[in-house]
């Protein structure tokens, strides 16, 4: 299929562009940039009838574009050095599946028109997930990367750069989390029966975007202990159990070896890329590519938004390792399990025994358990981000870690929800000082959610403090000498949302998510632009009435029988 560039300096009305046919042939949407002067237009066109596109063109093209945008834009930041050192950086995350289960780039047209509307927005560059399930999917160190390569070229083609998340969980966990696959696995499970767990067989189905490598499904069939279990012997195959971390488990390999050697092929096969184009890795270390516990799974309904999710500490490794930190302080019946009044995963705090304000989290059994739990996690995080370390150390590319956002019971005394997530934080603890020491002693940037949200907007019920809490972590990372990132933590197109954002100060980058049909409509399209020229600013100006009045970009899948026609017209 051919495709052509064609720029023009001349006036493209609106009229003119508006016109596609019907519904019936025609997907279109419109978005709206920053006007500059004079007007210009640029369409993109995909046809058998046309001639064929070069690279050359599209880079001259591009490079018109970009100038354009630069001669109108640049000046206003570039004359103000203060402005342009608080500059925050805007990258958007791209659709989760970017790459198909068959390892091909999905919808390469789309995507590169994508590409184009976000450079003339002014972002700095997009996410992408790397997935363990896609990568490694075919066998031990057996990688395909060659769609992540095509993007990569594509991304470096339109002057934008790229971070890209080293995913090591399942695609599906996660709010908002779109594309589904069928996966039906026989799983072993554990049952309490009175003071001991019995093993019983079922079948587990489940739909996920991306699963895990089939190789690796496989040994968890075999050894269902690979994986997360709540008290209930309840298994969650979203991401492997740090218990067995350093355990051979993996077809004779660690799953720490096993994410070393990711990365290290990862790194091989990107250097030419690596602190250019690729600028920042972030390392998968939990579900959700978070650094946390599996404790509110919303794929099976097993959770919903308030409740306090649970401990996952029932796998025979964790149990293990309980078990030693008990018997090393003397306390050998605190390592049998984990609370056993700490209640159900859509209770609330004060329902348990636990959590409620003079709850058993505040006891020495309290402390001594939730020290173990969270001191685990951070460990974990630690062991794979110096391995990265040690793989990216001479790449020029930044290394990042993802903290979840749970900003739910919040303002309860034991932080109930945080606490069953692997964060220590209670009315007297601060959870997040370690965690963020942790990431700055390795010069490794907090990525944190939750960015856009406000208390006034939360239900009551839920005792929530979204501002709480990115205040407390903006304060631990300012105190551990590291570095602060974000993201909005729900998908947001309103003025309220965006203007949170810019309000948060210390932030070296925030990442948007995501990319699709609704961002790319009118009205949101011109609020997502005139909050990245916002971040420019620092996040303290806003466009002017006349910036934000104008241009309008038009996006348009033109269906015919066997063709598509991709516009874009800068008008």
């Amino acid at each position: 299929m051919a495709l052509t560039l064609r720029s023009s300096i001349s006036s493209i009305s609106k009229k003119e562009t508006r016109i596609f046919k019907s519904l019936d042939d025609v997907f279109a949407y419109k978005v709206s940039c920053p006007k500059s002067k004079p007007f210009f237009g640029l369409k993109v066109k995909s046809s058998m009838q046309e001639t064929q596109f070069t690279t050359e063109n599209n880079n001259s093209v591009v490079k018109k574009l970009n100038k354009k945008w630069e001669k109108t834009h640049v000046p206003s930041v570039a004359h103000n050095h203060d402005a342009y050192l608080n500059r925050v950086p805007v990258f958007v995350m791209l659709p989760l599946d970017t790459v198909t289960m068959g390892g091909k780039l999905n919808k390469a047209r789309a995507m590169n028109a994508s590409l184009m509307a976000l450079k003339s927005a002014g972002v700095e560059g997009v996410m992408v997930d790397a997935w363990w399930g896609l990568v490694e999917k075919d066998g031990p160190m057996n990688y395909n990367w060659e769609a992540y390569a095509e993007l990569v070229q594509m991304v470096q083609k339109h002057g934008l750069k790229l971070q890209i998340v080293m995913s090591f969980h399942q695609c599906g966990g996660n709010v908002g989390d779109s594309c589904r696959y069928g996966n039906i696995t026989l799983v072993k499970h554990r049952a309490l029966s009175g003071d001991k767990f019995c093993e019983t067989n079922s079948v587990f189905i489940a739909f996920y975007s991306i699963p895990l490598p089939p190789w690796v499904l496989e040994e968890i069939s075999k050894n269902p202990d690979l994986v997360y279990t709540d008290k209930l012997g309840r298994r969650n195959p979203e991401y492997i159990s740090l218990g067995c971390d350093s355990v051979p488990v993996l077809a004779g390999r660690t799953p720490l070896q096993v994410y070393a050697d990711f990365m290290r092929s990862f790194r091989d096969r990107f250097t030419d890329y690596l602190g250019n184009v690729i600028i920042e890795i972030q390392v998968g270390l939990g579900p959700c590519g978070e650094l946390r516990y599996p404790s509110y799974p919303e794929t099976d309904g097993t959770w919903s938004f308030p409740g306090i999710g649970e401990f996952q500490c029932y796998d025979k490794y964790m149990r293990s390792s309980l078990e030693a930190s008990a018997e090393l302080i003397g306390k050998k019946e605190w390592g049998t399990s984990g609370p056993h009044d700490s209640g159900h995963y859509n209770q609330s705090p004060e329902d348990t025994g636990f959590f409620k304000r003079e709850g058993t989290w505040n006891t020495e059994y309290g402390e001594f358990f939730l020290h173990w739990y969270s001191t685990k996690l951070v460990e974990h995080g630690e062991k794979i981000l110096v391995s990265a370390k040690s793989i990216f150390q001479s790449s020029g590319a930044k290394l990042s870690a993802k903290i979840a956002g749970i900003h739910w019971h919040y303002n309860a005394r034991s932080h109930a929800t945080e606490l069953t997530a692997g964060y220590y934080n209670t009315r007297f603890h601060d959870g997040y000082i370690p965690i963020a020491q942790m990431l700055a002693k390795h010069g490794v940037v907090l990525n944190f959610t939750c960015m856009e949200m406000k208390d006034n907007e939360q239900p009551c019920d839920a005792n929530c403090s979204p501002e709480g809490l990115v205040n407390q972590v903006r304060m631990a990372t300012k105190i551990a000498g590291g570095e602060l990132a974000g993201e909005n933590a729900l998908e947001r197109h309103d003025s309220s949302a965006y203007g949170q954002v810019s309000s948060t100060r210390g932030l070296s980058a925030f990442t948007y998510l995501r990319i699709n049909k609704r961002m790319l409509e009118g009205e949101n399209w011109r609020q997502f632009v005139d909050f990245v020229v916002s971040m420019s600013h620092g996040g303290k100006q806003r466009l002017s009435e006349v910036d934000s009045y104008g241009t309008d970009l038009y996006v348009g899948h033109i269906l015919k029988e066997n063709d598509v026609i991709i516009e874009i017209a800068l008008v």
